[in-house]
């Protein structure tokens, strides 16, 4: 059983986003990111600097009661910043490669259901594959067949930070099952994973392109050639 969720730290975390809350900044966040969950204008930087001391001021007693005590926040947000904050508590050390948070992130990003929250664990979720390569494989291999479209983002971006640790088997099997998805957040997502391992491997990426280009979309391989040559674009 779960330690239960620390509701000191769960408070200060509030209280801190409350005391910079912005309402006219928090109007244009919540028009832009098409959110029906308020928001209160707190800038990203903020929010993570608010998380952060929340977490120094209540030092988590063990990485089961940060886990409960990220859950606890995530689920009971009445504004969008309150759902960053847990993903940003997420980043303590205590957490870091550890497989338990693997349905904490994937909770996160099936009721999250839109690109900040799933993009916010992409570098947890590498975290994990890094630490885990087996069982995060088989785990991705899976989410890139998911029904569930930020699921199969996730696993599309899960090695946008992993450079010469890339898996390159591992991204070409879960590009390829979305590679004829119309979903504009897919398309993207495919292109941007590209692009960044095109910076390590080039020549792989290029290769990828010209094996899959009548699959692929415009916009997937605008941006994956976004940092190559010239000519294999056209």
């Amino acid at each position: 059983m779960e330690t239960a969720a620390d509701q000191d730290l769960v408070a200060a975390v509030r209280g801190g986003l409350r005391e910079l809350a912005d309402p006219e900044r928090a109007a244009g966040a919540q028009a832009y990111m098409k959110s029906s969950l308020p928001c209160l204008g707190v800038r990203v930087p903020d929010v993570r600097r608010i998380a952060a001391r929340a977490a120094r001021e209540f030092p988590p007693a063990s990485a089961g009661q940060l886990r409960t005590t990220v859950l606890e926040l995530w689920r009971s947000s009445t504004f969008r910043e309150e759902r960053y904050a847990a993903i940003d508590l997420t980043a303590h050390r205590m957490l870091a490669g550890d497989l338990a948070m693997l349905p904490v992130y994937e909770e996160i990003i099936r009721t999250g259901a839109w690109w900040d929250f799933a993009d916010g664990v992409s570098g947890r979720i590498c975290t994990l594959l890094l630490a885990h390569p087996a069982e995060m494989s088989r785990v991705l291999t899976q989410w890139s067949r998911d029904p569930d479209l930020w699921i199969r983002r996730a696993a599309i971006t899960s090695q946008l930070r992993a450079k010469e640790a890339t898996d390159p088997e591992l991204l070409a099997a879960v590009i390829e099952p979305n590679l004829s998805d119309r979903e504009f957040f897919i398309r993207k997502a495919i292109g941007w994973a590209l692009r960044e391992y095109a910076k390590t491997a080039p020549e792989w990426v290029e290769g990828f392109v010209i094996r899959h280009s009548a699959e692929m979309s415009p916009l997937s391989r605008k941006e994956a050639l976004r940092r190559l040559t010239a000519g294999v674009q056209q």
